[in-house]
């Protein structure tokens, strides 16, 4: 099958009169651990992987945005005269729009195609924001930087959207380095690569399951986690430290207790993680992940019973150090550390066993760290 770069440009020659002037690509994310930290102001450890949004564009004389996709119907929208609309794709387009705050903007014609899988928990949305905002960005003065994008994305997933997602996507999409996963403290958005060491490989695993996040009790357990540190008289979560936590126990109501422990012992997990991976100890990074979805299942009760058996699955087979659900849960994928030389059985085993007992048809992927978002003129050394 054509990659995401070869399918844009086939829609773009098939929709449009004439030729591109450039392309943005945007890679999707697989979080290694720390979820549901990023919103309560605490770390989390995901890596861009390498399976992209291609957005391929020319410009326009005039403010009109004129987008394709594989994926749904075309839109059209004017940057100068924003609102909502039709097809529900375009609003994360026009969101970005809005967030970037483009006015007297110049338009474009648009064809996307993605390899970032859609509802699985690897941030297809904030893959077709980053790459959006590239194209949005191009004539700025000065350029806006990789954090000032990330921040615009997440803006149109909570005020345009209604998706009241935290920043981890959207600065792991846009900022990221190759090789590397990235340690962000989502309190001030600093971000520290952490070298991913040679022996592992991370797969994805995916349930063969989706969700809708804007419909799904995603909002509602960001809203429990702000009222408990309302409750606690602290700014977030991230004040919140475990030994602290036999005192919130006392505070809070059962379940506000259970998502706090999540997110308190998650933080810790997280930092605890990044020190393993330095240390290239993947065993112990492993028993982290196992740990870290122990506790989404059971404090958090973001997890499924699809999620909870492929991560059951993989954590039982030679050669995985550890497993976990990956991106905010109620449904998609899964991610699983394993050794490099035990990978091929790794992924033959688990759909096997996987598919048998669900009845689903699991797929897997390897992935690696990418490079986050970048624009790319056509005819580039790049392109």
């Amino acid at each position: 099958m054509p990659d995401a770069e070869q399918r844009a440009s086939a829609l773009f020659a098939a929709t449009f009169s004439r030729a591109p002037d450039g392309r943005a690509r945007a890679p999707g994310r697989v979080n290694l651990i720390g979820d549901h930290t990023d919103y309560n102001g605490g770390f989390v450890l995901p890596m861009a992987i390498d399976r992209d949004t291609e957005l391929v564009f020319r410009s326009r004389q005039d403010s009109l945005v004129h987008i394709v996709s594989e994926h749904g119907e075309p839109a059209m929208f004017d940057l100068d005269h924003l609102s909502h609309g039709d097809p529900p794709w375009a609003e994360y387009v026009r969101g970005v729009a809005w967030a970037m705050d483009v006015r007297d903007g110049q338009g474009w014609d648009g064809a996307v195609a993605s390899d970032v899988p859609l509802g699985a928990g690897l941030s297809s949305s904030a893959s077709l924001e980053m790459a959006v905002a590239e194209v949005l960005a191009r004539n700025q003065d000065p350029p806006a930087d990789s954090k000032a994008l990330a921040v615009a994305g997440q803006r149109a997933e909570n005020d345009w959207v209604g998706m009241e997602c935290g920043i981890m996507d959207q600065l792991t999409v846009a900022a990221s380095l190759a090789g590397s996963a990235m340690l962000i403290d989502c309190q001030d958005l600093s971000i520290e690569p952490i070298p991913i060491p040679d022996g592992v490989v991370f797969v994805v695993l995916d349930t063969a399951t989706r969700r809708e996040l804007t419909s799904s009790a995603y909002n509602e357990r960001r809203a429990t986690c702000e009222r408990a540190a309302t409750d606690l008289g602290v700014r977030s979560l991230r004040s919140i430290k475990v030994q602290d936590l036999d005192g919130v126990a006392d505070s809070l109501d059962i379940v506000a207790s259970a998502r706090v422990r999540h997110v308190v012992t998650e933080n810790d997990r997280v930092v605890r993680a990044a020190g393993a991976l330095r240390e290239r100890n993947l065993a112990v990074f492993g028993e982290l992940l196992n740990e870290s979805h122990a506790s989404i299942r059971e404090d958090f009760e973001s997890s499924t019973a699809e999620l909870d058996m492929i991560v059951d699955t993989a954590q039982r087979l030679h050669g995985c150090f550890g497993a976990r659900a990956t991106g905010a849960g109620f449904g998609g994928c899964a991610v699983a550390a394993v050794d490099a030389d035990s990978v091929d059985a790794f992924r033959a085993a688990l759909i096997d066993e996987y598919n048998r007992r669900s009845g689903l048809e699991a797929k897997t992927f390897e992935c690696r760290p990418a490079a986050g978002s970048a624009l790319i003129p056509i005819g580039s050394a790049e392109d």
